[in-house]
Order: structure tokens, then sequence, then C-alpha cells
């Protein structure tokens, strides 16, 4: 399988589902999306789940996103998604599992690793361990930074009680979860770029290891 042909097969059809999202654009179209997005995605998938429990020493359960979006509580009553999204979750054995995601679309394909949304109490836990280990944590995120990724967007405004609003990690204090995404080129081989951009953040997931 060769990423350049995943992606440029997963962009011309998306762009074209994108101009007409519609089922029976979907049905005349099944089974392009079968050959030449479905079936290379769960092959990627495999081949990754095996990687991954490899690097982390955890066991890894890989996943592709169905299709079809879930119209009811939503003004865009468009039926299909324009992406091709993946995610494995690593079983780290504690409250909550990280996560890498991969994702296709007409504009990116982006490679991510983190938690997307701490359950409360390990959000409070998490806080307090930026908080009081600033100096390692905040090394490791520019390490990871260093090698292409950036934080999501907070989703406060403003730091939350009781830390200060100049804190040196404010951005991870602001955060409700910890993902770091990184944008890859349309070159190479998927699983490779995939195992490299988690090695690269294999020291921040094992701070979520250690929190989790």
């Amino acid at each position: 399988m060769c990423k350049s042909t995943l992606i440029a097969d997963a962009r011309a059809f998306f762009v074209g589902l994108a101009a007409n999202n519609s089922k029976d654009w979907w049905q005349a179209n099944k089974a392009t999306y079968d050959t030449n997005l479905k079936a290379p995605a769960l092959a990627l998938i495999d081949v990754v789940t095996t990687r991954l429990a490899d690097l982390t020493g955890h066991a890894a359960t890989g996943k592709l996103f169905r299709p079809h979006r879930n119209v009811r509580f939503s003004k865009d009553k468009s039926p299909y998604t324009t992406h091709l999204h993946l995610m494995w979750s690593l079983a780290a054995g504690g409250r909550q599992d990280p996560v890498v995601f991969f994702g296709i679309a007409p504009d990116y394909v982006t490679l991510g690793v983190g938690v997307m949304e701490f359950d409360k109490p390990v959000l409070d836990d998490w806080r307090r361990m930026v908080d009081l280990d600033r100096d390692r944590i905040g090394r490791i995120i520019e390490d990871v930074k260093k090698a292409g990724f950036n934080l999501w967007e907070p989703a406060l405004k403003r730091v939350p009680t009781p830390y200060p609003a100049e804190h040196p990690l404010a951005d991870l204090l602001r955060s409700k979860g910890l993902i770091l995404k990184k944008e890859l080129g349309d070159g190479g081989d998927p699983a490779a770029q995939i195992e490299s951009g988690a090695e690269a953040a294999l020291p921040l997931m094992r701070i979520l290891d250690s929190i989790l």
C-alpha cells in the first residue's frame, strides 16, 4: 500500500462527495470507496496496531470511523462525512486510554496523539501535575512541538482557579484534554509516518500513562 495512492484516492473521492453529498452519489460510488479507501484503511489499521503495541508496550485497538454522519441534532443534514478518520486506542491500564489518530481530507493529512477530553477526576489530577511538574512537562511539550506537533486550541478562555493567569503552561491548564496534532506530507509510507510521529510523542504518552 502506498500512501500517495491512498491520499490521492481519498481526496478525489471526498472532493466529489462534497460537491454532491447525497445518497444517490454515494450509492453510485460506494464500490470506489470500498476498494480505494476502506480496504487500504483497514490494512493500515492492522499494520499500525502491531507497531503501536510494540512501541508503547500497550495493547492497541484500531478503528475506522463510519462514513455516515449523525444528523439528528445537526442543522447540516449532509448524510456523509468528507474525510477518512482512523484511530487507535492504547490500553494503558488506567482510567482513560490515550489515542493515536490519523485523518485524510481534501485539505489535510493529520496525525494526532493524546486524550480528546479528560474525565473530571483525571482533569483535576492532570492540572495539578502540570502545575507541580511544570519544568519537566514544559520541556517534553516543547520537544514534541519541535517534531512538528502543535497543541489543539484550548477550550477555555481563562486559566481555571486556583492557578495563576500568567502560569507558564497556561495553554495546558486551559485545555480540557491533551491533543497534539501534526500535519503530514503527501508522500511516503503512512504506517511509517504514523509510527515515527507516535515515537516522537512517546515521552508525552508516558506522562499520560502516569496520570491516567
